[in-house]
């Protein structure tokens, strides 16, 4: 999108408040002894720390019996860290309810499908829906934001602690009645429901709202509306939460920002884009997976997600680690420089800031092999030598800050999609929604594109080209906006088992691909799912997997075919690959799983064919982002290779205040651009 110049955004004025860029961690003093926190404000100074999240999980000392408070801990150290110059970003404790709660309210902990209740011990432990849960909450979000709603301390108030991530759904009995109300909210009537969720089949049509629970365990698939409005419903439950939370801080505290942590594609379980539109600016968690050599290319997807989720502003990212986190299989700990890399990647899409889980590393609990700021070596280790440096270049970037992050090309992202695909009884189980919007993702990553991850409702006119990788469910509203981009010029690309449903999950009528059968200029005749491991050839020589389709084109021209070949396949000869001018633009049709270097060149011809272009000529391996402020043009340049690169660019790393042309980049270093006028 067009990239516009810092206003009164919510973040600006946070920005403002801190003097440059965010930078610090979550800070859970209640684990430390008291004469510990002088030297963790003291640390925090040296390492350039301004911004630090505290009391996400101080409920029980908060609280330690029922409407019995104890604010001593809470006072002494948001003094402490205003008098260091340190800023807070007060979270509201309500993701982890004290044992008493638990005892006090034993109905009110969440219970699973199979009917099993889960007990304390861990956190979020409780149904999203239960009275007795949102009373407790509510006194204790009212309590925390009366005493410091006028603080000085406080720049940002931090609601929860990443929604739904292990209660998202509860299939309890106040669950059961609160999903009736959602349901008669949506529908209306209970003719409608039926129709929606086609209860003739199976004899499963209602005649009272009682009749309807949810999706419980059973005796064989369940009907798959219920299941997927059993998580649009468990996901506007999170929500009602969140707003009521935020409806009573900006009640007591008015003028200071709301956010929450989302958790973009490490979290099926809630709509990213709901929460989002409910927070004053957007903040998000996010960490690399272990195993991947190629974790770095999630990271920029999910950066550019919480981008897309902002609505194009500057975003925070509240969390990620300095090393090993401790919730993987196998907890790697991160190469040196790779922390500093990762952070400034986030920067270079968009974050006005960096936060780390944790600033000290834990002692005991679950989380205590999980890295932090401050490890339990102390000021002696490579980590800390690395958290230092980086606050001394965040410094030197604060000028970034407000400055927006330019794309061109927007990538379509739905919760709804998502949770659709993934459902029972599809075509193939074997289709994860993730990895199909990771494939496109990587191809274009690797193209040096950068892209907007917004949903299918987003305004489109902005984008030179749109990539929809995985839009299995689409709704009538969208597929008709789809239609006016590319009618008005617009160049499009799907993916295969695209537009088969309505919002309903309801197939559209006629044949498939039912809502872009018209716009695609071809209608799929069969859907032919591939055994794992199976490949196919293209005419071309290139392969695909996963999945193919049996294509009559109508008014489409086909640009690869799957090949003849001796070990068969079935769909010899139809077309694979398709485009078909509508009006003043192009769509595109990919009916297979592409290997990557395949589809790198499918999508490469259509963006090159919309205008769109790199940020700068870079090799394979370099990563290449400009984020731009008025007449001021900011690349960042990241080098992901073992080799020095040499990038054709002009202008002034801010880092080191040399000036460049062209630019050689050390293997794994960084820079940021301040480019040179023409």
């Amino acid at each position: 999108m067009t990239a516009s110049p810092p206003g009164a955004h919510p973040l600006h004025a946070v920005g403002e408040r801190l003097g440059g860029l965010a930078y610090g961690g979550d800070y859970n003093p209640e684990q430390w002894p008291e004469e510990v926190w002088p030297d963790d404000a003291r640390l925090m100074r040296e390492a350039g720390v301004n911004l630090v999240t505290v009391g996400v999980f101080a409920w029980s000392h908060i609280e330690p019996r029922p409407g019995v408070w104890d604010w001593g801990r809470l006072d002494r150290v948001l003094d402490l860290l205003h008098g260091h110059g340190v800023a807070v970003d007060l979270a509201t404790p309500t993701a982890a309810p004290p044992p008493w709660f638990a005892r006090a309210h034993p109905d009110a902990l969440p219970v699973t499908a199979d009917g099993r209740r889960l007990w304390h011990g861990s956190r979020q432990a409780f149904c999203p829906s239960h009275p007795a849960y949102a009373a407790a909450a509510d006194r204790v979000v009212t309590a925390l934001a009366e005493r410091y709603a006028d603080h000085p301390a406080l720049a940002l108030w931090h609601v929860h602690n990443e929604w739904g991530n292990h209660n998202a759904l509860c299939y309890c009995d106040t669950s059961a009645a609160a999903f009736r109300d959602w349901l008669r909210r949506r529908y209306g009537t209970l003719d409608g429901l039926n129709h929606a969720w086609g209860t003739d089949f199976w004899s499963q049509r209602y005649g009272d709202w009682e009749e309807i629970v949810p999706p419980r365990g059973t005796t064989a698939f369940g009907n798959p509306t219920q299941e997927l409005d059993f998580r649009r419903f468990s996901s506007d439950a999170l929500l009602h939460r969140h707003r009521a939370e935020t409806a009573l801080l900006r009640a007591h505290s008015p003028g200071t920002p709301v956010t929450t942590n989302l958790m973009g594609t490490l979290e099926k379980k809630v709509d990213g884009f709901a929460f989002a539109e409910a927070c004053d600016l957007v903040a998000v968690d996010h960490y690399l997976t272990a195993a991947d050599p190629d974790a770095h290319v999630g990271l920029a997807l999910n950066a550019d997600l919480a981008r897309g989720m902002a609505g194009g502003h500057p975003w925070l990212l509240m969390e990620h680690s300095t090393s090993a986190v401790n919730w993987q299989p196998v907890n790697i700990a991160k190469e040196p420089g790779e922390m500093r890399r990762n952070t400034l990647a986030h920067l270079a899409r968009g974050a006005d800031g960096a936060l780390f889980f944790q600033w000290r590393q834990s002692r005991a609990g679950a989380e205590k092999w999980h890295s932090a700021m401050l490890p339990h070596g102390g000021t002696g280790t490579r980590v800390w030598r690395e958290v230092t440096a980086l606050g001394r270049d965040l410094r030197k970037l604060a000028e970034v800050r407000g400055s927006r992050t330019v794309a061109d090309v927007a990538v379509l992202f739905d919760w709804h999609a998502w949770w659709a695909l993934e459902l029972p009884a599809r075509p193939s189980s074997h289709l994860r929604y993730t990895d199909l919007v990771h494939d496109w993702y990587a191809a274009v990553w690797s193209l040096g594109i950068t892209c907007d991850l917004v949903p299918p409702s987003a305004p489109l006119d902005g984008y030179r080209a749109v990539l929809a990788p995985g839009l299995y469910l689409l709704a009538d509203d969208d597929a008709k906006r789809l239609h006016a981009y590319v009618q008005g010029g617009g160049h499009a690309a799907f993916g295969f088992f695209s537009g088969a449903v309505d919002a309903d999950d309801r197939i559209h009528p006629g044949s498939h691909p039912g809502a872009l059968r018209d716009l695609l200029g071809l209608a799929v005749d069969e859907y032919l799912p591939l055994h794992p491991g199976r490949f196919l050839s293209l005419d071309d020589g290139s392969r695909a997997t996963t999945w193919a389709e049996r294509i009559e084109p109508r008014g489409a021209e086909v640009h690869r075919s799957f090949a003849h070949t001796p070990e068969g396949g079935p769909a010899p000869g139809q077309p694979a690959v398709t485009r078909h001018t509508r009006g003043a633009g192009t769509a595109w049709y990919v009916a297979t799983r592409l290997t990557p270097e395949p589809l790198r060149q499918t999508l490469g011809h259509l963006l090159r064919h919309a205008g769109v272009r790199p940020a700068a000529p870079v090799p394979p391996g370099v990563e290449a982002v400009r984020r731009v402020s008025g007449d001021r043009s900011y690349l960042f340049l990241l080098n992901h290779t073992p080799s020095e690169a040499s990038v054709a660019v002009r202008g002034t790393d801010l880092l080191t205040g040399e000036h460049h042309d062209p630019l050689c980049l050390a293997a794994g270093d960084v820079a940021v651009l301040l480019e040179d006028r023409d």
